[in-house]
């Protein structure tokens, strides 16, 4: 059985940033995670000045600054603030490979606590235990579900696509409020010529259907001659957004990122 001090269950930004750290001061870790990096991620890929600076970033080489343009209930304005935007699939490859420790492919089924440590799928051992695994995460099933309930009233759909596309600006752009829509759709440039084009919002009423959401975004971008004539074929994917949170931290296990339900309801992507 492998046995680490600490194991973190998911390497998006949360887990290798956890690990990072840990690494930094020299405690024993090591990350687990049901995917190989680099994996498509699904993500707007927002990154505001703050975490350029928290996460230590000038070194990060695919990196593009924005003009940021947005729209309130059909009003359009330019806002004179720093929009960053990141490829997830080489974004969280990077951190994680940054971060310095032991990365192991391995989809998490069980975890129990037994003798002081936390054993899983009885082939990893610890002693702390960091839950990094997104809304679905395992630690957050394992030890926090009966404890913080999720709210199915805060629950997001999205849907998302990521397009290699000859667009020349470089510019994000949303949406707010559209076509009677209880949130936004935006369209961001990257480096290297990519595009991420995507809409997701709360769904509290069941009879929304999110499919005619991104068809009202698809022929809008058309008609801005953003995107013109493209064969899409998004995927959907859903979480949690912020919701009362007693404890990330339960004996010694503990949840971090999207585990803890750490997006807000201003930041449905």
């Amino acid at each position: 059985m492998k046995y680490s001090k600490v194991i973190i269950i998911g390497g998006g930004p949360a887990g290798s940033t956890c690990a990072w750290k840990l690494k930094q001061n020299n405690i024993d870790c090591i990350l687990l995670d049901s995917r190989k990096f680099p994996r498509v991620k699904l993500c707007a890929g927002w990154v505001t000045p703050e975490v350029i600076d928290q996460l230590e970033l000038s070194d990060y080489p695919n990196i593009q600054l924005n003009a940021n343009y947005v729209n309130f209930f059909g009003i359009d304005k330019k806002i004179n603030s720093k929009s960053y935007a990141i490829r997830r699939y080489e974004f969280d490859d990077w951190l994680l490979k940054r971060s310095g420790v032991d990365v192991y492919h391995h989809k998490v089924l069980k975890i129990k606590k037994q003798d002081g440590f936390y054993i899983i799928d009885n082939e990893y051992k610890c002693e702390y235990l960091v839950g990094a695994g997104g809304s679905h995460c395992p630690v957050y099933i394992s030890f926090f579900k009966q404890l913080h309930p999720r709210n199915k009233n805060n629950l997001v759909c999205c849907m998302e696509q990521e397009i290699k596309y000859d667009y020349k600006e470089k510019a994000s752009r949303t949406w707010f409020y559209e076509n009677n829509f209880y949130g936004y759709s935006w369209c961001i440039s990257k480096k290297n010529g990519y595009l991420n084009i995507g809409v997701g919002g709360l769904f509290k009423d069941k009879k929304v259907n999110i499919k005619e959401h991104w068809d009202y975004l698809v022929k809008k971008l058309n008609e801005l001659n953003i995107v013109k004539n493209y064969e899409f074929e998004p995927k959907g994917y859903v979480y949690f957004i912020r919701d009362r949170v007693e404890n990330c931290k339960i004996d010694n296990a503990f949840i971090i990122g999207d585990a803890a339900g750490l997006a807000t309801k201003d930041s449905p992507c």
